[in-house]
């Protein structure tokens, strides 16, 4: 409960600082508001789009939040998630299966893509103590010139050589059903796995013992290993998982939200996922609901600027302030305190009197 109210006030305070900065610029918060959020919930369509748009943050959302509650910060989600698409496009391109079977062998390829590139930060953490931050920053722009080489030479489009060839339709996790529901909108089912993810990753971290035992670990290290646990094992796991819903994302925006790979581009949605696990406080259900306000916010920029010409770096002004705000949930923390200190303070003093001028 107390998450909850940090991660409201941080998005108020956040929407608060974005509707002065209207004010500023000589627009109309309410209005400018109304329009950003039509543009993500304005009909089946948008909101079709907007589950897409949200569906990578999720998996990233979840990858940073997996690796924070067992005290390490995964900031290579981005290097993760290329490296997950491109294993997942290539079975896609390579392989001739049934529909199913392909589905589920790209799913596997990327989370295992995602996990392999973490597992190299992960094993440096453990065994010489190489601070994660580091390695998985050096890791995002290895994926990335990897992807950049990789594409062009093996897998290069018909008319471009900086994307992939188009997946066939057997090859991506688009459906005619999901599409037709959502009035033609490019949501797929990807979302299905991302809800799916959440629900494995809040039972392993709250309902099993490996889950007790990466929380120890990032709780307290030593003490973890003076109880027995094998704290380099599980560091290395803790970052693979992570590193693996990563990959996942990946699988979900290059063979679900689009049909190929472009060379030259680090996917945003790795970075963007620190935010969502800040806003939602590391905890699944709290990165599932913030992915999706994160997806309003990102679907319904472009909508904002196109109907009242409001610029859309407000909107990650207003995304950035709510990251900042979620970050020093520790400042707003206090000030509830503060607050409610002292409205228990004035009814300590009240009462008192209250009672002396009934007798």
């Amino acid at each position: 409960m107390r998450h909850t109210i940090i991660s409201l006030v941080a998005v108020l305070l956040g929407l608060l600082a974005g509707a002065i900065l209207m004010l500023v610029i000589g627009s109309n918060p309410i209005e400018g508001y109304m329009y950003l959020f039509q543009g993500g919930l304005r009909n089946i369509e948008r909101i079709g789009n907007t589950l897409a748009t949200a569906t990578p943050l999720i998996f990233t959302g979840l990858s940073v939040a997996f690796a924070f509650r067992t005290g390490l910060f995964n900031i290579g989600a981005s290097g993760q998630m290329l490296i997950g698409g491109l294993f997942a496009t290539a079975i896609g391109l390579s392989l001739d299966l049934s529909r199913p079977i392909l589905l589920l062998v790209m799913v596997i390829a990327g989370f295992l893509g995602g996990a392999l590139w973490a597992f190299v930060p992960g094993l440096l953490k453990a065994k010489f103590n190489v601070h994660e931050v580091v390695s998985t920053i050096m890791m995002n722009w290895i994926a990335y010139w990897t992807v950049y080489y990789v594409i062009p030479g093996y897998f290069k489009g018909e008319f471009l050589e900086t994307e992939s060839r188009k997946l066939s339709a057997d090859a991506t996790l688009q459906v005619p059903f999901l599409s037709e529901m959502f009035g033609g909108s490019y949501v797929n089912l990807g979302l299905f796995l991302a809800v799916i993810a959440v629900i494995v990753i809040g039972f392993i971290i709250n309902k099993t013992t490996l889950g007790f035992e990466l929380k120890a670990v990032g709780f307290n290290r030593h003490a973890a290993e003076y109880a027995g646990m094998k704290v380099n094992r599980n560091i290395i796991l803790s970052m693979v998982i992570s590193g693996g819903l990563a990959g996942l994302g990946g699988v979900a925006l290059y063979t679900g939200n689009a049909t190929s790979m472009q060379i030259g581009i680090l996917p945003t949605q790795g970075y963007d996922g620190i935010a969502v696990a800040l806003l939602g406080a590391n905890a699944p259900i709290g990165v599932f609901f913030a992915a999706l306000f994160f997806g309003i916010l990102y679907s319904g920029t472009g909508f904002m600027n196109a109907m009242i010409d409001i610029p859309p770096e407000i909107a990650n002004t207003i995304i950035a302030i709510i990251i900042y705000f979620a970050a020093t949930s520790v400042l707003i923390e206090r000030l509830i305190k503060k607050f409610s200190g002292r409205r228990s303070n004035k009814e300590n003093i009240n009462g008192p009197v209250a009672k002396k001028e009934e007798s």
